[in-house]
């Protein structure tokens, strides 16, 4: 929704009976008079059945007002258009470009290499070409982001002058200020570094919108900064940018830069005493010699000697990039908890410590940008799945912990990588915690939004793509004889992305196939997220984390 004038809105919505797509969302853009119903508002926009989802957006910046409908064709492809003399005109673009605008720039970020006019941009590159002379047929851009095998640009944000580039750094925040009014030695624009990014952790900065201002017609040059990581609760900050010499410029062939003020706005509070915690990051090799990097949150007086009860995380994709984060539940349930009488194998006497978290950063996500993510689509879904064991592997040969003492937790899209330990990687784990999963491959896209992720996982009734389906379908991968490690699957009835049906089904059938130690939980409320509060949130992670810590830091660390 956004306005379009004082009396009139656009939407883009499904209530009232207005047409949605087949993967349930939006399929028309309506223009909303002040006292009309949805059902009498002017249609202006409309998509195929088939598509993902219509969007329909005003950008009121004076001088640059513009109207701009976008056809989501599937998670990855959509038809961008602005509105010319009362008709839509689309923007000249592959599919998979990303594009947005600001006052006089069109900006392009491409998912895979874009060769134009014999020039190829990588995918990832961010680039600016002038609005009008792009429509115009002209293709003069200007490089301002080229990622390497280290940097990705994860999002970017537009003060009144300044562009801010929020990227990751081996899955560590950097924060870059380009300026467009100064050039560096390549003519591309001027930038500088932002200093606020500790290293481990996640920092990204976001333009004070216009509307976040009392006055004013227009944004100016404050932006908002918020730090978190694994040991520094969530932090707002305010800042300014101002024309000015800056210690971090990046390139010398150029004068000035840009200088930043910032101050803390507020903190979130401390729930547990991070002092006692060190944050580390490690690599990985997986299968194909791709490394693999994941973050290790553990006591600084941690043994290496595999008896630690070790939590491992991950998600994997739709190239969503799994960062640093303060979490209060991690700390107080799994970092600070001591398990009595926890015995070696060595037969030494039994004694207590606390949990190890880690956050496995595998392809499927964002961390390395789209390739990244690209790596692991559809019929190269396993490259998740191997990525996710080898860490696995690395956490037991390094001495952090064992089979009995490490458990996987995944949610989603998570639930189905952890459901495909279970089933694919059983001898890795004591213990699974499996949320609002997919698990079902054969029938997901029959399921609540699931048609919009054919783009991701491949669709089930075309035949040869079921045949590479099936290889990392939970449900059908269960097999009688094998030694599953503990599994608690849990959902809600609310869930209305993925659906409790999958989740329900996989329980049944592993409690019908008499594997022991399968334990099932739906909630009624919470939707996708399984809880809609902050009690029904603490309730879900006691869950969770209690089962974990039974089945992985019991006297004798046993599976069953």
């Amino acid at each position: 929704m956004s306005w379009l004038d004082a009396d009139t809105l656009l939407v883009a919505t499904t209530a009232d009976g207005l047409p949605k797509t087949s993967s349930s969302y939006a399929r028309t853009g309506v223009k909303l008079r002040r006292g009309q119903s949805l059902a009498e508002a002017e249609r202006i926009f409309e998509i195929p059945e088939d598509h993902m989802m219509a969007l329909v957006a005003r950008d009121s910046t004076p001088g640059f007002e513009r109207t701009f409908a976008v056809d989501w064709i599937d998670f990855f492809n959509r038809t961008t258009s602005v509105l010319r003399d009362d008709a839509w005109l689309a923007i000249d673009v592959p599919t998979d470009v990303n594009l947005s605008s600001h006052r006089e720039w069109l900006m392009f970020r491409p998912r895979q290499d874009w060769n134009v006019a014999g020039t190829t941009y990588p995918a990832g590159s961010l680039l600016a070409a002038d609005f009008e002379g792009y429509l115009s047929g002209t293709r003069d851009f200007t490089v301002l982001f080229t990622p390497d095998e280290h940097t990705s640009l994860q999002s970017w944000s537009w003060t009144r002058n300044y562009l801010l580039l929020n990227l990751l750094h081996d899955v560590s925040s950097e924060i870059r200020v380009l300026d467009p009014a100064r050039k560096d030695s390549t003519g591309g624009w001027a930038s500088t570094l932002l200093d606020a990014c500790p290293p481990l952790h996640d920092v990204n900065a976001y333009a004070v919108d216009d509307e976040d201002e009392a006055e004013g017609d227009d944004a100016g040059n404050d932006y908002w900064l918020v730090a978190t990581g694994f040991t520094t609760p969530t932090t707002l900050m305010r800042g300014t940018l101002s024309p000015g010499i800056a210690s971090y410029t990046l390139d010398a062939g150029h004068d000035g830069g840009v200088a930043s003020t910032h101050a803390v706005v507020k903190s979130s509070p401390s729930f547990f005493n991070e002092a006692d915690y060190e944050v580390q990051q490690h690599f990985a090799t997986s299968a194909d010699g791709t490394r693999v990097p994941y973050f290790q949150v553990a006591s600084k007086d941690l043994d290496l000697d595999g008896e630690n009860p070790t939590q491992l995380s991950g998600y994997g994709g739709f190239e969503v990039s799994r960062t640093p984060a303060y979490s209060g539940a991690i700390g107080r349930a799994w970092l600070e908890r001591r398990s009595e009488g926890i015995a070696p194998d060595d037969g030494s006497a039994p004694y207590s410590r606390g949990g190890v978290y880690v956050v496995a950063n595998i392809r499927g996500g964002g961390e390395y940008g789209p390739a990244w993510h690209r790596a692991a689509l559809q019929a190269n879904r396993h490259r998740a799945f191997e990525d996710f064991a080898a860490v696995a592997r690395h956490l037991i040969s390094r001495g952090v912990t064992s089979p009995r003492r490490l458990g996987c937790v995944g949610g989603s899209n998570g639930g189905l990588l952890v459901g495909n330990m279970l089933t694919q990687y059983p001898e890795l784990f004591g213990a699974v915690s499996c949320g609002v999963p997919l698990l079902d491959m054969r029938r997901y896209t029959k399921l609540s939004a699931g048609y919009s992720w054919i783009a991701e996982y491949g669709d089930p009734d075309v035949p040869e793509q079921w045949e590479y389906i099936r290889t990392f379908s939970p449900y059908h991968l269960l097999r009688d004889g094998v030694d599953y490690p503990e599994t608690f699957i849990w959902t809600a009835t609310s869930d209305d992305r993925v659906g409790p049906v999958q989740a329900r089904k996989m329980a049944a059938r592993m409690q019908a196939m008499g594997i022991p130690n399968v334990w099932f939980h739906e909630a009624l409320e919470g939707g996708h997220a399984g809880a809609s509060d902050n009690r029904q949130a603490a309730s879900l992670q006691a869950r969770s984390q209690h089962f974990l810590w039974r089945a992985l830091a019991g006297k004798d660390g046993s599976r069953h």
